[in-house]
């Protein structure tokens, strides 16, 4: 039995990952005045154009063959996070957690930080909430600083479309989210030395 999220093969890595965020913003310009008025809506989804290297060993093929098989299309997902990052440029110290149930849009009070730390969080910090199918990365948009409790409001892109629980763990090492792939699977082009470079898109699962 097949079960969802999979996972991404772990060899070979992916090689590059074009990010591509959607967000519903509408802008409509008079053609008289030049005046344009900005509707904002509520929409804001990771989506990404994802290249693997060429594939030349067998069992390599095979397992990313198997794995775009196992997702049946749009059917399936998958976890994946950036293939780029290397933990917080801010301090991150402590043990941080959803500070209150029932928060929604694009602030997500917390704590359990390190106390009275400047630039917990830097602008460009990810952070992970939810774990297995619920799993959400976010990334923070202006730097966050702990108060003398260990408290710290981040600014967050995407917004909460599901509100955390209350003392929900705060992943900050390797957040991830859970994707689709949008469009035909991949096709896979075998040739003598191997399969050649496989470009794929997916967009983000939104619950």
């Amino acid at each position: 039995m097949i079960t969802y999220p999979l996972t991404l093969p772990v060899k070979p890595g992916v090689q590059s990952i074009r990010w591509k965020n959607q967000t519903a913003v509408a802008r409509t310009r008079s053609p008289f005045t030049f005046q344009s008025q900005v509707q904002v809506f509520q929409g804001q989804a990771w989506a990404a154009d994802i290249t693997l290297p060429k594939l030349r060993n067998r069992d390599h093929a095979a397992e990313w063959a198997a794995f775009f098989l196992a997702l049946n299309g749009s059917e399936g997902n998958f976890l994946m996070g950036p293939k780029d990052y290397f933990g917080p440029r801010g301090v991150a110290a402590g043990s941080p957690v959803v500070d209150g149930a029932g928060q929604f849009g694009a602030a997500l009070e917390t704590s359990g930080w390190s106390a009275d730390v400047p630039g917990i969080l830097k602008a460009g910090d990810y952070i992970g909430l939810g774990s297995g199918a619920a799993s959400r990365m976010h990334r923070v948009l202006v730097d966050a600083d702990s108060d003398e409790e260990g408290k710290a409001t981040l600014l967050l892109w995407p917004r909460l479309t599901a509100s955390p629980a209350n003392v929900a763990p705060i992943e900050i090492e390797a957040p991830q989210s859970v994707f689709y792939v949008s469009g035909n699977l991949p096709e896979m082009e075998s040739v003598r030395i191997g399969v050649e470079n496989i470009t794929f898109s997916a967009v983000e699962v939104l619950r």
